[in-house]
């Protein structure tokens, strides 16, 4: 079992990937970094149409407690909405129109959400897996405080929650390998290999993770942000595999090829984490790098076709439900 202290990875005030990636460096360098931002033009960066969106209802979410099965809706980026049972939980909840500290520049969102915060049925739990502004957004916190059970987040960020108004009774913070059990449902928070920061003097304050749900004997892992390391063997030996990995697929560049992963590596891990189905996530709402829209839904549909991994790429809202959905339509090719 691993060890559950961050005595390794938090040293000096600040948290540091697990080696051997202490320190990740741009390796083209800061300057070439800002002038891609600047200069750089990628030709369909974002859709020429409208994405399809299948709405939400409380009426029905609340209608499908009443069996057991486990759903997962995508309702944009890499929040996802989740029945374990009776209860739902969401992870890394953005709803906002930018993911920017200003609500009139940054980068903004390509299509609705299938339903509003203010629609959504009581929360069990929501995990927030690091303090980036496209995975921790302060406007859905402040909405949602009023309808979640629990907040369970890496250690350091508790405190961004406990600023805008939640108790600290409901928060949980955790270091990698740690364990909370609320009802039937486990909940792990695992490696990854990322950082994090919201300003000028925040860097690596905060932990980053992905993490594992456990529930009557079904395990779903939620990769949140990393770039391809060696942890992602270690989390599918340590579990025995998982039914559904929902993995990052976007925002990747060679100007920052340790902290995301490319659609190769992605796949790549998802084998590592001896997953069965894996659904693609972190794509398709924002532009935050280089690549067209498409690109990282077409290449990984590619990778799953060319060794027959069982794929799940549903539409924003679409209901998957574990062990039953078996396919999805390439909803992308149309807009």
């Amino acid at each position: 079992m691993p060890p559950k202290n961050d005595a390794e990875i938090h040293k000096n005030g600040s948290y540091h990937n697990a080696p051997p990636f202490a320190e990740l460096r741009n390796p083209m360098g800061r300057a070439a970094q800002i002038r891609q931002f600047l200069f750089k033009r990628t030709p369909n960066a974002v859709p020429a149409g409208n994405i399809p969106i299948v709405p939400l209802n409380r009426q029905d979410l609340e209608a499908q407690r009443e069996n057991d099965e486990i759903h997962l809706y995508r309702m944009g980026h890499s929040t996802v909405l989740l029945k374990l049972g009776a209860d739902y939980w969401l992870t890394d909840p953005v709803f906002s129109n930018r993911v920017s500290p200003s609500r009139f520049a940054g980068p903004k969102r390509f299509h609705n959400t299938p339903i509003a915060i203010a629609d959504l049925p009581d929360i069990k739990g929501v995990i927030i897996s690091h303090n980036h502004y496209d995975h921790l957004d302060k406007s859905a916190i402040k909405q949602l405080n009023g309808k979640v059970g629990h907040f369970i987040t890496t250690r350091g960020t508790g405190k961004y929650l406990k600023r805008w108004g939640v108790a600290e009774t409901r928060i949980t913070e955790l270091g990698w390998w740690q364990t909370r059990s609320h009802g039937d449902t486990t909940l792990t928070a695992t490696p990854s290999q990322h950082f994090s920061g919201r300003g000028l003097f925040d860097s690596n304050k905060s932990l980053w993770a992905s993490f594992v749900f456990q529930h009557n004997g079904k395990q779903i892992f939620f990769g949140s942000d990393s770039g391809y390391f060696g942890g992602f063997k270690q989390i599918g030996q340590h579990f025995g595999g998982f039914d559904i990995t929902l993995m990052e697929t976007g925002a990747y560049s060679a100007l920052w090829p340790y902290v995301h992963m490319t659609p190769d590596q992605t796949y790549q891990a998802h084998k590592d984490l001896r997953g069965k189905t894996l659904m693609p996530i972190h794509n398709s709402t924002f532009k935050l790098a280089f690549h067209p829209w498409k690109e990282p839904l077409e290449r990984i549909t590619e990778l799953a076709e060319q060794e027959n991994t069982p794929l799940l790429t549903p539409q924003i809202g679409e209901r998957i439900t574990l062990g039953q959905t078996t396919s999805t339509n390439r909803w992308w090719q149309s807009v």
